[in-house]
């Protein structure tokens, strides 16, 4: 496409880290920038397609600040460098990280692919901006994912152009890409992906740069570098670390947790003097539906309104630990028993649902507990709230130890839901529960049929020495 300027840029310069938010994310925090180049013809337009290559699956958007360089920079000061810059726009550093591998760092194929850098759909004056004073925004099918500003930034703009110009001499034209801020993930086709750069007043604004995702109309031909992920990239490219949530539940062990009650369950855990297993003060959406999976934990800790706008934003916690979900996992949520704002509403609670998860528990307040329970998704919660978690909540991290509901719950654990509540239970004690549940269970069956044709319970319940051979007897007659 032809530049915003009406002349193509001789390069395009995207910066790697310059977020606080997003170098959190990613776990380091660089002590000078580092770059790679675009070529000028990835550049795209608003409206324009970011056209997924067939057979990638991990196509990610990063909005990004835009700096279009108006005079050329040669060895200037970081104190003139913003000098340099003539236009501000919102761009998109997208990508496709299943050919990153190929490149050992130089980014060409996985972002330099043709219309792999929209930018636009107006310039702002650089004169009449503050560059510590910009709002980047970022929305995918309308639900903002990133909303970050300048007042932070690990490199400031003008101290970029005087860090590049001390080698490469910036032309007019070019474009320096400026780093993207926390929650930059993964799109598919259908998506549509908007950016846009405005003053912290509103006064000025880009306008949406506006870019539908689709597939690619042509295979990728075979004699290069063909798409390669695991999962250490998957994460990578979501923006999240990976889950260690252990293997999936076995699902013979799964059917027999199933037809157990969890009064049962939680009495052979006292047994074993395993007294703090239950997660208190949760209730069913449906007291029919039965819970059973494995644990998959989120985290929430108190507001505070500071850290709200770097963690509560964009692709959080909250919203990582619903795209996380393995089928047969039970998202549990540490709110610290506060049911004073939801910790989930219907549309995460549908995701999950679409992601195979076999349940929701939370020590916090549910959100659309109507259109939820209608989900048919075992849910358990403390208490319906119409407010969003962030009047009481900060989304902290995913897959670590939590307390829900009173109970030390680790991703792994097994959780047993039914009318009478949740169980945790560990994985490494499954297997001999089940057993010593399904005796009692049988032991319980006879001795109500007892009291039901009148004997006392003395003697009957627990089952004693004098009831054992009728016990057995009665055993033999089952099926």
């Amino acid at each position: 496409m032809p530049h915003p300027l009406g002349t193509q840029p001789s390069k395009i310069v995207a910066v790697h880290l310059n977020y606080p938010c997003r170098a959190k994310e990613r776990g380091r925090v660089p002590e000078q920038p580092s770059y790679f180049l675009k070529p000028p013809s990835s550049l795209a337009g608003t409206g324009d397609a970011l056209a997924r290559p067939r057979g990638c699956e991990l196509m990610a958007f990063e909005g990004e600040i835009a700096l279009v360089i108006g005079r050329r920079a040669h060895r200037v000061a970081p104190e003139r460098g913003w000098e340099h810059v003539a236009w501000v726009t919102a761009a998109n550093d997208a990508g496709a990280y299943d050919l990153r591998y190929a490149d050992r760092g130089s980014n060409l194929r996985s972002k330099g692919a043709d219309g792999f850098t929209p930018i636009g759909p107006r310039l702002l004056d650089a004169t009449r901006v503050d560059p510590a004073a910009l709002r980047l925004r970022t929305w995918v099918n309308g639900e903002a994912v990133q909303d970050a500003d300048t007042s932070d930034l690990l490199f400031p703009f003008g101290d970029l152009v005087a860090d590049l110009s001390r080698l490469v001499t910036l032309e007019p034209g070019d474009v320096i890409l400026t780093g993207t801020p926390a929650g930059a993930s993964v799109v598919s086709p259908g998506d549509v992906v908007e950016v846009e750069v405005s003053t912290l007043d509103r006064v000025d604004s880009s306008g949406r740069l506006r870019n539908p995702v689709t597939e690619a109309e042509h295979d990728l031909a075979p004699w290069g570098a063909m798409p390669r992920v695991d999962a250490a990239l998957r994460a990578d490219a979501w923006g999240t670390p990976p889950a260690d949530d252990g293997p999936a539940l076995d699902e013979d062990l799964a059917r027999d947790l199933r037809a157990l009650a969890t009064a049962t369950l939680s009495s052979q855990l006292r047994k074993r003097g395993l007294q703090h297993m239950t997660i208190d003060g949760v209730r069913p959406t449906d007291p029919g539906a039965k819970l059973v999976g494995t644990a998959h934990t989120l985290r929430y800790l108190p507001l505070r309104e500071d850290l709200f706008a770097t963690f509560g934003g964009g692709m959080n916690a909250q919203k990582r630990a619903v795209e996380e979900l393995r089928p047969g996992q039970v998202l549990v949520m540490d709110a610290r028993r506060d049911p004073t704002a939801g910790t989930i509403g219907d549309i995460l609670a549908l995701r999950a649902k679409v992601r195979g998860a076999a349940g929701v528990v939370t020590d916090g307040a549910l959100r659309d507990s109507a259109a939820v329970a209608a989900l048919g998704l075992p849910t358990y919660y403390a208490a319906e709230h119409p407010a969003v978690l962030g009047r009481r909540h900060v989304p902290w991290d995913t897959g670590v130890p939590i307390a829900c509901g009173g109970a030390l719950v680790q991703p792994g654990d097994i959780l047993v839901g039914d009318a009478d509540g949740v169980v945790v239970v560990p994985p490494d004690l499954a297997t001999e529960l089940v057993a010593d549940c399904l005796e009692q269970e049988r032991q319980e069956r006879f001795i109500a049929d007892r009291v039901s044709a009148g004997e006392p319970i003395e003697g009957l319940y627990p089952l004693g020495p004098a009831w054992r051979a009728a016990y057995q007897e009665w055993l033999s007659t089952l099926p």
